[in-house]
């Protein structure tokens, strides 16, 4: 998934996810907790292949885990493509009108809008680009 797009929570707590990663993402959704203070979205395939991973570790490393399967929460796109995101998460992120969709690969992450406008500031100087760029042997 790609794109970084603009939008603003409803007084219900819902999001609009952008029609580009609605096609990638599918009707159903999980989202949960990120490493970053932010929400990331997963497919229905791609939450299931998170899952199997996880299934895989050893118990210990399992519990790990915990957090992120304990606030994550399944959502089905409306008629409008909205999502509904629980009080609890959108604390956590610090979600509360201006909301940046942003596509990470195989997931979309939802941000505060002034939050990823300082992260984006520091993650795009051309010296960490090219570090990244250097790391993939691009």
């Amino acid at each position: 998934m790609t794109g970084e797009y603009q939008h603003a929570l409803d007084n219900k707590g819902r999001i609009f996810i952008p029609a580009r990663l609605r096609d990638e993402l599918g009707q159903v959704l999980y989202a949960t907790l990120s490493m970053d203070r932010c929400l990331s979205v997963y497919s229905a395939q791609s939450w299931e292949s998170l899952t199997e991973k996880v299934n895989a570790l050893p118990y210990i490393r399992q519990r790990k885990m915990r957090p992120l399967f304990a606030h994550a929460v399944r959502c089905e796109l409306d008629a409008q493509g909205r999502i509904l995101l629980p009080q609890n998460l959108r604390d956590w992120a610090g979600l509360k009108k201006n909301v940046t969709v942003v596509g990470c690969n195989n997931h979309a992450e939802l941000w505060d809008s002034d939050s990823w406008a300082e992260v984006f500031a520091l993650e795009t100087t051309p010296e960490n680009i090219a570090a990244v760029m250097e790391e993939l042997d691009f």
